[in-house]
């Protein structure tokens, strides 16, 4: 039994996750028992094409479900058909205060439209983008931030809070329900970790929509990881939570790359190799830092769900190995044990050892995936 089915039972990690209803963006259910989806935003600009799809591959690639893409311009929306026939997974088009924008973006095959209704005008004008988003079968992300709040509801409260936040989130949500439109999302994020988590916290009593989560505007690779796992964990262990975006000033992949990880330390997700490593000591028999920076360099293409574990030495490998498909563990020599779904199986060289532990895993996927295969060609002929 895999580490993956072992934690399916035992109760003590699972996760109650909030009743929400599902909508549809595009091809990608969002809210119920949905998988919690991952999202990322393009960076390039929109006008460049070619270059915002060369992006939006590499997400894709990273297992990106949602991509969303700015549109401030007119220019931005004029060759938008070609950027979402062009992509594989639904695009999201990022409209601020132009209406126009999200009408324009909407004809041309948008399957969510992030905007504040209330930032985009009158009634009329929120009126006929409710009328694009029904025509052309658009969801809608509302997105409240603390950075750019209401300034009625910033004179009311004296400073971005939580009450703000979610009364900004109501106020947008009712604009849309006058107009008979529920097909949304709401996001209610801000910069400062805590803030955000108490108003989705709050919002989550108040709603029965689904919820994307972030901490905007989080920082760098490294801190940024880190403050959205805090915040987004949180949320997500308290159940809250149907579709995420870590927020990171790194490329696009990157964000890809750590909401995932974050899902996978969850549960919530399993996607790729899930490494088990130790940070490594003097009794290490081969540089365990090296060799897991170039195994997760040298299996991103791995998108079948498995486990491996990396220790330097034999203290804690041989316990963390049982719990793997594959492991390895330090030895004198340069010679180190590999494990085999728990079980010793042989030795490999330090000069071998990274080939062959690549070597073994994309085994292990390929083997997986054809069991897969033939479960479900089992199921198929069952039906």
């Amino acid at each position: 039994m895999s580490a993956d089915s072992i934690s399916a039972i035992r109760p003590w990690r699972m996760i109650d996750r909030r009743k929400s209803r599902q909508i549809m963006v595009g091809k990608v259910p969002v809210g119920g028992d949905a998988p919690i989806s991952v999202q990322t935003m393009t960076n390039t600009p929109t006008e460049d094409v070619a270059a915002t799809l060369d992006q939006i591959r590499r997400c894709e690639d990273a297992g990106a479900d949602i991509i969303r893409v700015s549109c401030p311009t007119a220019e931005a929306t004029e060759n938008f058909d070609k950027i979402t026939r062009g992509a594989e997974v639904p695009i999201v088009a990022d409209i601020h205060f132009h209406y126009k924008r999200a009408l324009e973006a909407a004809d041309k095959g948008a399957a969510c439209l992030r905007i504040n209704p209330g930032n985009i005008g009158s009634s009329e004008r929120v009126a006929e983008v409710v009328r694009a988003a029904k025509a052309n079968g658009c969801a809608i992300r509302i997105g409240v931030n603390a950075g750019s709040l209401e300034k009625d509801l910033l004179e009311k409260y004296g400073e971005p809070c939580p009450e703000a936040l979610v009364e900004s989130a109501l106020d947008h949500i009712k604009l849309l329900q006058d107009h008979d439109f529920h097909e949304f999302k709401v996001a209610v994020k801000a910069s400062d970790v805590f803030l955000a988590v108490a108003a989705y916290h709050g919002l989550a009593e108040t709603v029965d929509c689904p919820l994307h989560l972030g901490i905007t505007e989080a920082g760098g690779l490294i801190g940024g990881a880190v403050k959205s796992s805090i915040g987004i964990g949180n949320m997500l262990w308290a159940g809250i939570g149907d579709t995420i975006r870590v927020s990171l000033s790194a490329e696009p992949e990157e964000e890809v790359r750590v909401g995932f990880e974050i899902l996978k330390a969850l549960g919530l997700r399993t996607r790729g190799v899930r490494v088990v490593s130790c940070p490594s000591c003097s009794r290490q028999g081969f540089d365990v830092i090296r060799t897991v920076q170039a195994l997760e360099e040298r299996l991103q293409h791995i998108k079948t769900p498995l486990s491996l574990s990396v220790l330097g030495c034999v203290v804690n490998g041989p316990g963390e190995a049982r719990e793997t498909d594959i492991g390895i563990t330090g030895g004198g020599a340069g010679k180190h044990m590999v494990y085999l779904s728990g079980v010793t199986d042989h030795h490999v060289e330090s000069d071998d050892m990274l080939d062959h532990i690549v070597g073994l895993v994309e085994k292990k996927a390929a083997e997986i995936e054809a069991d897969m295969s033939d479960a479900g060609e089992a199921t198929e002929a069952a039906e």
